[in-house]
């Protein structure tokens, strides 16, 4: 196992510098929270940038011990946003309910994110696992948002295994945050039986009744294949109703190095 996370991490670090620096850029800006992927990905980014990384934290988790003992053992720099301040500002938001105001808030955090990367002609960094994507947990233009994301291919569970690897503090998982958000994302299923099913379904291709037949719960079925497929939307771009023969995210694509 410590192999398999080994050469994972000495990937994801080169995958880094590399995807960062062909653009010219030179460092990460990312938000920092409570979630295990955004510390995973927070360890990479300081391996990869070193003090060329600058974390996002609202104003209520800057005051968190945890979060700033992490960030003050591992030399990150850090600045914060008061989403208070937020819906102070924006007065439309009144009487608005909680997911509309918390998907407005997760979108004007991330023009923050994308201004500041700007100034420190630094890329944004995503933290979102594959789990979380393939079941749509996030916002579009919010905390999906990103130009690089180092732990999208990784599931749930791969995602905690690889914290332990990292030496991730036993607190970030025991922290009252980490289990709403764990219970919240997965529905209540086990994450290690939720991992197995979706690996099943996307990468084995295992249809709908050979889920069944394998031992899966048939609800939990339907509704994760459901969401997987009503979800799909958010990590996609926007489509373009096609008129040519090249169609730009269609059939008209270059690589992202490429030069004249």
């Amino acid at each position: 196992m410590s192999q398999k996370y080994r050469r994972i991490k000495e990937y994801l670090i080169q995958f880094l510098r590399e995807e960062t620096f062909k653009t010219g850029l030179n460092g990460g800006v990312m938000a920092l929270g409570h979630d295990i992927e955004s510390v995973v990905t927070a360890i990479l980014a300081k391996e990869a940038f070193g003090n060329r990384l600058l974390v996002l934290l609202t104003e209520a988790e800057s005051q968190d011990d945890l979060l700033r003992a992490f960030c003050q053992v591992r030399d990150i720099r850090y600045f914060t946003v008061a989403d208070s301040e937020i819906k102070q500002t924006y007065s439309f938001l009144e009487g608005a309910d909680t997911k509309r105001t918390d998907a407005f808030v997760s979108r004007v955090r991330m023009a923050v994110l994308y201004d500041t990367a700007s100034r420190e002609r630094a890329l944004v960094l995503g933290a979102k696992n594959k789990s979380d994507l393939l079941l749509g947990e996030g916002t579009v233009y919010g905390d999906l948002a990103c130009a690089l994301n180092p732990v999208g291919d990784l599931y749930r569970s791969e995602v905690l295994e690889f914290a332990t690897y990292l030496g991730v503090d036993a607190s970030f998982r025991e922290s009252e945050h980490f289990v709403r958000s764990d219970k919240d994302t997965t529905g209540g299923y086990l994450s290690e039986m939720l991992d197995r099913m979706l690996r099943a379904f996307t990468e084995e291709r295992l249809s709908r009744e050979e889920l069944i037949a394998a031992g899966y719960d048939s609800e939990m079925v339907d509704t994760v294949i459901d969401r997987i497929y009503r979800n799909q939307f958010k990590y996609k771009g926007p489509v373009i109703a096609k008129l040519t023969s090249r169609t730009i995210g269609q059939d008209l694509c270059y690589p992202g190095d490429i030069k004249l």
